[in-house]
């Protein structure tokens, strides 16, 4: 009987339905599998949505910059930590830099936050200056160089104007295509993005030096989270 029916529907109409009954099935099993079993893109696209609506509803709420103060390597790396969490509350997830990358980058121009530049300057990257209306201290061994390191109010200003010129400035645009395809798939390597921030220093060994720093910065960080 069901089949003498289904013969009498024009066959226009019979296509019609066989279509949409398997767009159906297909999409109703995508879902079933991306749900039950989300791919790595599917969960990039998941963190990066909550990621980004913890930050909107944190920016409200007014929280205050962090005290940076440190009286030894490991309070040093936690201090930091605790300033890029505070950057990262208004810095949208496709534009943030990894802390252990940032982290490293301040124990290795800083020593561990001892240096002048850091101490009088707040500067924790030896971020340079060539406007002279800009607070600057100038290299004890060479004070009429053209350029000064930028001073800061606080120690946290100076991340979020390493993160800001490292999202800025073209030499770095590798580095942001990079990052950017890691959080598309899901595939995070810190290391992989290193050397692209080579330019930061003249020194021809900076991105091994900066790993070796990361690597240690990743065990003490591990430790603190295992707490």
């Amino acid at each position: 009987m069901a089949i003498k029916l289904w013969k009498k529907i024009p066959q226009r109409i019979r296509t019609i339905f066989l279509l949409t009954l398997f767009w159906l099935v297909t999409v109703s099993g995508a879902y079933m599998i991306g749900t039950t079993q989300p791919n790595k893109w599917v969960v990039a696209d998941i963190t990066k949505a909550v990621q980004n609506d913890v930050q909107s509803e944190w920016k409200e709420y007014g929280f205050f910059e962090p005290d940076m103060s440190y009286s030894n390597n490991t309070s040093f790396i936690k201090a930091v930590t605790k300033c890029i969490d505070y950057v990262n509350l208004t810095t949208p997830v496709e534009l943030r830099v990894p802390r252990e990358i940032i982290v490293a980058m301040a124990v290795l121009e800083t020593g561990y936050g001892s240096s002048r530049f850091a101490l009088k300057g707040n500067n924790l990257f030896g971020i340079r200056t060539w406007n002279k209306d800009e607070a600057q201290l100038k290299p004890k061994d060479n004070p009429d160089v053209e350029w000064g390191v930028k001073q800061y109010i606080t120690k946290c200003q100076s991340v979020k104007d390493m993160v800001s010129i490292i999202n800025r400035l073209p030499v770095y645009a590798d580095f942001r295509e990079a990052r950017a395809e890691q959080l598309k798939t899901g595939d995070r390597d810190v290391f992989a993005l290193v050397p692209l921030l080579s330019e930061w220093s003249t020194n021809p060994n900076y991105s091994n030096l900066i790993i070796s720093k990361v690597k240690k910065i990743q065990k003490i960080l591990a430790k603190k989270v295992s707490k």
